[in-house]
């Protein structure tokens, strides 16, 4: 798909890996459509790179769809919004439940279904999710993050079979652990022993890969990650022993109580 010239939405845009995003876009002379729930860092992002900004709370079904009714020339989505939604779930209440699988699974799929038709109409287009290596390996406090981005994972899958032929694309962008932006920026905790971690302009340079090439699924991560989240999707037993050798526990209740409020 090529992305000069083409429009382009993208949600999350306020974040450092949006903004590496939308970045990317900018240099590739997209036509930008960003969309955020906070109208003052919507709009100065939106300033800086010369896109229309839509505000939109992803997690109230009613905004996104008017955001698609509001953008009906996107030839590009790129759904890269997402709530941490870190820790214990009895220590969530049930509408922090509903809000993290609103934003990081309704609002994906609910954009696709609502954005599509035209795509279809047109014959081009394309659907890039970014989710997570959480998506295919589970680990300790991250029971509903782990729902939403596994979900997404099959999600995508199953959509890009569905749409094989009909010149829209659907691709999968996968980060491993991030510096410089994400749970290890906000909350000052250090990545697991061993695990190298990746740039927000790495990300970005993925996503870019996956709708130029029409990727079916890009894992933004070092290697040994990469193997490590296979090897756990396949043994998720052993997986769960080797996490808890590792000792992570103190960094993962640093990141817990740093993502509280953000749920």
């Amino acid at each position: 798909m090529r992305i000069t010239g083409s429009t382009v939405l993208l949600t999350g845009v306020t974040g450092g890996i949006g903004n590496a995003i939308a970045r990317e876009l900018a240099q590739k002379g997209a036509k930008l459509v960003f969309t955020g729930r906070r109208p003052d860092a919507l709009q100065q992002v939106a300033d800086e790179f010369g896109a229309r900004p839509v505000v939109a709370d992803l997690a109230d079904p009613d905004q996104v769809s008017r955001l698609a009714e509001e953008c009906p020339d996107v030839d590009i989505l790129i759904a890269n919004a997402a709530l941490p939604s870190s820790g214990d779930l009895l220590d969530y209440t049930p509408e922090q439940v509903q809000r993290a699988l609103a934003v990081n699974l309704h609002s994906p799929i609910a954009l696709a279904r609502l954005l599509a038709p035209a795509m279809l109409q047109a014959g081009r287009g394309h659907i890039a999710f970014v989710g997570s290596i959480s998506g295919k390996a589970a680990t300790k406090y991250s029971s509903l993050y782990n729902a939403t981005k596994f979900g997404l994972r099959g999600f995508t899958l199953g959509l890009r079979q569905d749409l094989h032929g009909t010149g829209v694309g659907v691709s999968l962008v996968q980060p491993g652990f991030v510096r410089d932006a994400g749970m290890f920026a906000a909350t000052g905790a250090n990545p697991p022993g061993g695990i190298r971690t990746v740039t927000p302009q790495q990300v970005a340079s993925g996503v870019i890969r996956a709708v130029e090439r029409d990727l079916c699924e890009v894992n933004v991560a070092p290697v040994e990650l990469r193997m490590l989240s296979a090897i756990a999707g396949q043994f998720p037993g052993l997986a769960e022993r080797v996490q808890r050798r590792m000792g992570a526990d103190p960094a993962i209740d640093k990141i817990v109580e740093a993502q509280r409020d953000s749920r």
